[in-house]
C-alpha cells in the first residue's frame, strides 16, 4: 500500500456520497446519522436532501456538501449559479461544482474561469471543481486545474464517477500543480482500502465514496490480522 495504515485516521478524509437518484428521505437520515457517527468530515447529496441534510446535522462538525450542475456540468451559468445560491440558502456549505467541459476543450477558458469565479464569490462557500478527468489529456486537466484554482476554487475534485474514476496518476498530477495551496478530492470508484490509501499517498486530502462504512471495515479487519 502506498501509506502506513498507522500514520493516518481514514474517517478524516471521506465524503461520504449518497448520489443515488432513487436515495430516499430515510436513507439521506441513515446516510448523515453514519457521517455524524464516524466523524466524516462531509455529506455529499443531491441539492433536493439539503435541506433535510441541514437540519439533521444542525450544530454537528459533519458537514452538507452538494453537486452544482451535475453530472455533465453543461447546464447555463446563470442555472448553476441559483442551484448553488438555493443549496447553500437550504444549509450547504460545501458545493462540488462540475465545470463544462465543452468550453474547456474549445478554449473558452475565460467563461470556465467566470464561472467557477461567480460561484465562489457569490456563495462564500467551499467550492470543488469537479473536473472529470477521465474526459480530459494531460494538458486539459492542467489547464482546467489553473483556470480553477486562479478562480477561487477551494479544492479540486477528479470525477463524478460517471464518466470513470480518481486514478493515483490523476491526483499525482494534480498535487504536482497545486503544489499544497489547495485541496484535493478523489471521487469515483473507490471501492477498497488500499486505492483509498494510495490516493490519499498521492495527494489527496478528500475522498468522495459512498463505500466509506466499507473502507473502515477493511482497515478494521486488516489491523485485527
Amino acid at each position: 500500500m502506498g501509506l502506513d495504515l498507522n500514520a493516518i485516521d481514514l474517517a478524516e478524509y471521506i465524503d461520504s456520497a449518497l448520489l443515488n437518484p432513487t436515495a430516499t428521505p430515510e436513507q439521506v437520515v441513515h446516510c448523515c446519522s453514519q457521517a455524524e457517527q464516524y466523524k466524516f468530515p462531509a455529506v455529499c447529496l443531491y441539492p433536493s436532501a439539503v435541506r433535510q441534510a441541514a437540519e439533521f446535522l444542525h450544530g454537528k462538525k459533519t458537514k452538507v456538501c452538494t453537486v452544482i450542475g451535475f453530472p455533465t456540468g453543461a447546464t447555463t451559468s446563470a442555472t448553476k449559479l441559483y442551484e448553488a445560491q438555493e443549496a447553500v440558502e437550504h444549509g450547504a456549505v460545501e458545493l462540488d461544482v462540475v465545470i463544462n467541459l465543452g468550453w474547456l476543450k474549445a478554449g473558452q477558458t475565460n467563461a470556465v474561469y467566470r464561472e467557477i469565479a461567480e460561484i465562489c464569490e457569490e456563495t462564500g462557500q467551499t467550492v470543488k471543481a469537479i473536473l472529470e478527468t477521465a474526459l480530459l489529456t494531460d494538458a486539459e486537466k492542467r489547464l482546467a486545474a489553473e483556470i480553477c484554482m486562479d478562480a477561487g476554487a477551494a479544492y479540486l475534485k477528479t470525477s463524478t464517477g460517471w464518466y470513470g474514476g480518481a486514478t493515483v496518476e490523476d491526483v499525482r498530477l494534480l498535487r504536482e500543480i497545486t503544489k499544497g495551496q489547495i485541496g484535493i478530492k478523489a471521487s469515483g470508484g473507490i471501492r477498497t482500502l488500499e486505492t483509498a490509501l494510495n490516493l490519499i499517498a498521492a495527494g489527496a486530502t478528500r475522498l468522495g465514496t459512498s463505500r466509506g462504512l466499507e473502507l473502515l471495515s477493511q482497515r478494521d479487519t486488516l489491523e485485527k490480522d
